[in-house]
């Protein structure tokens, strides 16, 4: 199936979560959570990632995560991930517990698309201090995609990882997993790249976003994805294809933004004061813009 086709599928069948010109949204996907070994890409950028949360907690934001939230192919278990990353799963349950927080699915966990899967290894985590099982996110439902559709414009926008219609990360991510778990890991020891991931692969990456893009232009849509880890924020007047990069680019974190009815690029990342000392810093890399302009 195409890309546009399979897209078309997804959006047809999203839940619609309706917001409005006072809803505080931030998008971010890719974040790859692994077991803290020399493989977890996350564990390098932790630190900024769990501040950049607790700002968008302390500050009343829906959390909305785009897929390859945890790092499925190279591990085996979610248990471990949780575990290693208890901290920001436990920020994540209060989102949870607020109706304020919403999963996608990418191809790298594309088994939270499974909901055995989801009731086993999400509604509750193991806590190693009172040795028994407590509630992580009882009855989370993670999607496919969600369509944002604004309460006064109707202006309708798709959020998808962006694997869909990607065939080894898509219909064949058991191939993808298997190759990546027994065959690409141990070589990335030796900076060795994985080609079956967009987000290691320009020519790839440029590929997937002219088939994302077609989508847009055809069906005149809103679209925000993530897989190819690479940001991407369009002029008004462009196809409106948001990308929101990901949490693990070197020394740093991107995300979207949608403020009073505006969407805006930003980056977390590790900075220097004058004395010496580190500090975590966000920077808005473009400037806010209405989300209504790109409906016309």
């Amino acid at each position: 199936m195409s890309v546009s086709s399979r897209l078309s599928q997804v959006f047809k069948s999203a839940d619609r979560i309706t917001f409005d010109d006072s809803s505080r949204i931030v998008i971010i996907s890719d974040c790859h959570r692994g077991d803290a070994s020399w493989a977890d890409n996350f564990a390098r950028n932790q630190n900024i990632y769990f501040q950049a949360l607790r700002h968008y907690y302390d500050n009343n934001f829906v959390y909305m995560e785009l897929g390859d939230g945890d790092e499925l192919w190279e591990n085996k278990t979610l248990r471990e991930i949780i575990g290693f990353h208890s901290h920001v799963f436990w920020l994540l349950s209060r989102f949870f517990h607020e109706n304020r927080l919403y999963f996608i699915y990418g191809n790298h966990d594309m088994l939270k698309g499974n909901a055995n899967f989801v009731k086993k290894h999400l509604y509750t985590a193991f806590d190693e201090v009172e040795q028994k099982n407590i509630p992580l996110f009882p009855n989370v439902k993670v999607h496919e995609g969600l369509v944002l559709q604004h309460r006064d414009t109707n202006c309708e926008m798709l959020l998808v990882h962006g694997h869909q219609g990607d065939t080894i990360n898509d219909r064949l991510w058991k191939l993808g997993r298997f190759l990546v778990r027994y065959f690409w890991k141990p070589l990335e020891l030796f900076g060795v790249n994985d080609p079956t991931r967009a987000a290691k692969n320009y020519t790839k990456k440029i590929k997937i976003e002219m088939k994302l893009i077609e989508w847009v232009k055809n069906e005149k849509k809103m679209l925000v994805a993530g897989h190819t880890h690479r940001p991407v924020f369009p002029e008004i007047g462009e196809p409106p294809y948001f990308n929101d990069g990901s949490c693990v680019h070197p020394r740093c974190m991107t995300a979207l933004e949608i403020v009073e009815g505006n969407i805006q690029l930003v980056k977390w990342s590790v900075r220097t004061k004058s004395d010496g000392t580190l500090f975590i810093d966000r920077e808005a890399l473009t400037e806010p813009k209405k989300l209504c302009d790109y409906c016309r």
